[in-house]
């Protein structure tokens, strides 16, 4: 087996959310990209309800300026909800006071925006020295039972971190965190190799690196003495990499429907898709799209 050592269960979540979200702009000029809706839920609700429906009973989320309404989304609010509970609208009230129990959420600031490894690192107080999941909030996961619960189930199995990967088309591959990994044994698929963003034609596989992490807090020493990459950014793959050097890294093949909200195209998909699914817009959104389709 990888790691014999005792295993603690997985209890704690990163989502980073201190980026610019500069392909939004200029909607995300004054607004947190995390918080623009699909349909009537903020993207940033989706994260935190993976991570909960998986176990996670305390989160926290790696802010940066200008991000106050996330903490203000999660809170409560007691005027919204007298007004609700004064107008009789029982059901939204429940929705509402909702947001607000869904876990234990902590904030801190990345004062600068230098990279995921950065805004991991800004966490390690909060974490301390037991095993976390990290998940980011461009990629929303869908599956049953849900992503991350899956992959921490493979951590306490195992002992050993746990990266989801998902096949991309290999044109793409110059866009992700690719990893090479062992399938030879199904059951733990250890990761061979992890390259950030590799130039074309130089990426060892076509899976990809898809937003959710299950870690041993050893990453954060290697974090602490990383040196700054691409744009001067702190970036978690080559943390990972050295990682698997020492304690083997495994991979989670991701079965089910990803959407990666943080691209304009993968937002609108996703806007269309949820919609699609639900009952009180599914048969006018269908209408409207036979219409515009032709």
């Amino acid at each position: 087996m990888f790691n014999e050592t005792k295993r603690q269960q997985v209890r704690k979540a990163i989502i980073p959310a201190g980026g610019l979200g500069t392909r939004f702009l200029p909607a995300t000029k004054a607004q947190p990209k995390e918080m623009l809706p699909i349909i009537d839920k903020p993207a940033i609700q989706y994260i935190v309800e993976e991570a909960v429906q998986s176990g996670i009973d305390s989160i926290i989320i790696v802010s940066g300026r200008h991000k106050r309404a996330i903490e203000d989304h999660f809170d409560k609010s007691y005027e919204l909800e007298k007004e609700l509970e004064e107008r009789g609208n029982e059901e939204m009230l429940a929705i509402v006071r909702d947001i607000s129990h869904l876990a234990d959420i902590y904030y801190v600031r990345q004062k600068e925006p230098l990279g995921l490894g950065h805004a991991v690192l800004c966490a390690r107080r909060f974490i301390g020295d037991e095993p976390f999941a990290v998940l980011l909030g461009d990629d929303i996961l869908r599956s049953e039972p849900p992503c991350l619960q899956q992959m921490i189930h493979q951590y306490e199995e195992t002992g050993s971190s746990v990266v989801a990967l998902m096949e991309v088309p290999w044109d793409q591959t110059h866009k992700y965190g690719i990893a090479a990994f062992d399938n030879t044994d199904p059951s733990h698929n250890r990761i061979l190799d992890l390259i950030e963003k590799p130039a074309p034609g130089q990426a060892p596989s076509n899976w990809a690196v898809v937003g959710r992490y299950v870690l041993d807090p050893a990453i954060f020493e290697l974090l602490e003495h990383a040196k700054p990459g691409k744009a001067g950014e702190i970036q978690l793959t080559d943390s990972l990499q050295q990682l698997n050097h020492v304690a083997p890294i495994l991979a989670h093949r991701f079965a089910g429907k990803r959407h990666d909200v943080g691209d304009k195209l993968g937002f609108v998909k996703a806007t269309i898709d949820f919609a699609l699914e639900r009952e009180d817009l599914s048969v006018e959104v269908r209408k409207y799209l036979r219409e515009r389709l032709g």
